[in-house]
């Protein structure tokens, strides 16, 4: 198999804000996959909290394209190929979304057919990223005709959190979870999660740090269910996460793509914690290999190519709230690889 990798720049509508950092231009890269006059694609969205970036992405995919030998049907042995290497969970998304397609495409089916799923799942969350209280309730009001759900990202450190859901909650009746990022000490979560539940949050996602010995204690007292992010990234992560929290949120970009996510589910399942499918900011790439694994799990959240100015990978389309990927072979989205500058 012959393996191209190139970054690609997305321009985000909006400056997208969340308790650590601001974001206007979100890199990825683009990986293709050729095997007998076929290309397959995939997208990797590489996360700087855990030391990738889109130059050292695309160094891994060029540096171990050798990985994926000569049959692309084979995802078993290339994946264990691949994890022999580690770190540049991003980079092994790609790659793997990129056999996906391939193998769709070779067949003549949609990727999800190849899993045996369904080709849709729960309706998407719409971010509200971080803003004072009046600016995230108006652009809740805006979002909420069009989806059936809001995540409100929170972590100000201004004492304003609850605040924020307040104000959110006058103008819209919409389902609400909350996303932290890290920001809360123990105490500022056990003080504001019993406020959020009155207003009616279903969940509160990653209210700790990754690692903080709070979370058994958390996971314990809060009235609200806690989904982990940051805390859970491949299958070997999930048992501990049970200890910690009543859910998981799952994101190729950090289990390693479509194979590792479907595995995670199932041990989730086994130990009786909710799922949920996150995503970064991507094109919809990124987002249709995620609708490949969305028919298995509780919550969604695939708004990454929703929140660019202009997506440069169309073929998800959002219908009633659903990311609905497209009935074309393998992922289904339109693709124009230019050679790499």
């Amino acid at each position: 198999m012959q393996v191209e990798a190139r970054i690609v720049a997305l321009e985000l509508a909006e400056t997208f804000v969340i308790a650590r950092e601001t974001t206007d231009v979100a890199h990825v890269v683009h990986v293709a996959v050729t095997h007998e006059g076929v290309t397959g694609y995939g997208e990797a969205a590489p996360v700087d909290r855990y030391d990738e970036s889109p130059k050292s992405a695309r160094r891994f995919v060029e540096e171990h394209a050798h990985l994926l030998g000569d049959d692309p049907f084979a995802l078993e042995d290339v994946g264990e190929r691949l994890d022999s290497a580690p770190g540049e969970q991003a980079a092994k998304a790609a790659l793997d979304a990129a056999l996906h397609d391939l193998q769709g495409k070779l067949l003549g089916i949609p990727a999800a057919r190849l899993l045996g799923l369904p080709r849709t799942g729960p309706p998407t969350s719409w971010t509200i990223w971080l803003g004072d209280p009046d600016d995230m309730a108006r652009r809740a009001e805006r979002a909420a005709p069009t989806f059936r759900r809001l995540k409100l990202k929170l972590g100000g450190g201004d004492g304003l959190d609850v605040e924020r859901v307040q104000a959110v909650r006058k103008v819209t009746e919409q389902p609400l979870q909350v996303d932290v990022n890290e920001w809360w000490s123990l105490e500022e979560a056990l003080d504001a999660l019993p406020r959020l539940a009155e207003l009616g949050v279903e969940y509160c996602e990653q209210p700790l740090s990754a690692g903080d010995a709070g979370g058994r204690t958390l996971r314990e007292r809060s009235p609200v269910p806690i989904f982990v992010d940051e805390d859970c990234h491949t299958l070997s992560d999930v048992a501990q996460c049970a200890e910690i929290a009543h859910g998981i949120n799952i994101k190729l970009a950090k289990s390693g793509g479509i194979r590792e996510a479907i595995r995670m589910v199932h041990a989730a399942r086994a130990l009786r914690l909710g799922v949920m499918l996150g995503c970064m900011l991507e094109s919809g790439l990124g987002v249709a290999a995620g609708c490949c694994v969305a028919p298995l799990c509780d919550h969604v959240d695939l708004d990454g190519n929703l929140l660019l100015r202009e997506d440069p990978c169309p073929g998800v389309e959002l219908v009633d709230g659903v990311q609905v990927p497209a009935v074309s072979p393998g992922l289904g989205v339109s693709v124009s690889f230019a050679p790499a500058g």
